[in-house]
């Protein structure tokens, strides 16, 4: 969304170059997505932005992520028992296989959290990372789509209790 309305505002620059009356404001505001907001650790506690982003879900929640370790960010996603769907996919690297690196998750399909911060102690509040929160239902959707794509496909390791004799 963000560079359709850049290029669109290019185009309105143009155009105004032509001799056509366009305003450089011409989309609705009811039409434009809210800003992204930004957020850098260890400046701020990132933790606590995931955690009130995710309690605010009332419908789903799709979570890519490379390491999930950090205790409050995991209450917050399974937290509550409030009848939200969760997908949570956590890839380790397999010899050949690609690495899924994603650090990513929507809501209701209409927040998307993704940057360089992984769910842990450490990448939400001591290392220099990001966070970037995008409220744009076309964000959320191309996620969730990259997200089906990962969450079909057959690598998933077997839990440690699959295959074992049952006693």
């Amino acid at each position: 969304m963000i560079l359709s309305t850049s290029l669109l505002h290019f185009r309105a620059g143009v155009g105004h170059l032509l001799g056509l009356t366009i305003s450089l404001f011409s989309i609705p505001a009811c039409l434009a997505d809210p800003a992204p907001i930004i957020h850098y650790a260890p400046v701020e506690n990132l933790e606590r932005s995931d955690v009130a982003l995710i309690d605010q879900a009332e419908h789903n929640i799709d979570i890519a992520a490379y390491v999930l370790t950090d205790g409050p960010v995991m209450q917050a996603f399974l937290g509550g028992q409030r009848g939200v769907k969760i997908r949570i996919e956590v890839r380790f690297k397999r010899a050949g296989s690609p690495l899924m690196h994603l650090k990513s998750y929507q809501i209701d399909g209409r927040w998307l959290r993704t940057g360089a911060a992984n769910f842990s102690a450490s990448g939400l509040k001591r290392q220099d990372n990001d966070l970037l929160i995008i409220e744009s239902r076309a964000a959320a959707t191309a996620f969730e789509r990259r997200f089906d794509a990962i969450f079909a496909e057959e690598e998933a390791l077997p839990l440690a209790s699959e295959g074992q004799p049952a006693e």
